[in-house]
């Protein structure tokens, strides 16, 4: 029996639009993801607590599978 490592799926997250006027857990989610400019893009490995934050600034940010 050969065993394999699943390949964690990578997301690409830029952000499209400034969160400049929203509230402070959206900044600070956006910071977190590790986006500090507009049109930065940046990868992280799927995981259901990444789509959580997702989730919570999908208006701010463009997401590519």
């Amino acid at each position: 029996m050969v065993k394999t490592k699943a390949v964690s799926k990578t997301i690409k997250i830029t952000l499209v639009r400034s969160p400049i006027g929203y509230p402070e857990p959206q900044k600070a989610t956006v910071r977190a993801l590790g986006l500090r400019r507009m049109n930065q893009m940046v990868e992280h490995a799927d995981s259901p607590a990444l789509r959580g934050m997702l989730a919570k600034v999908i208006h701010l940010i463009r997401i590519e599978e």
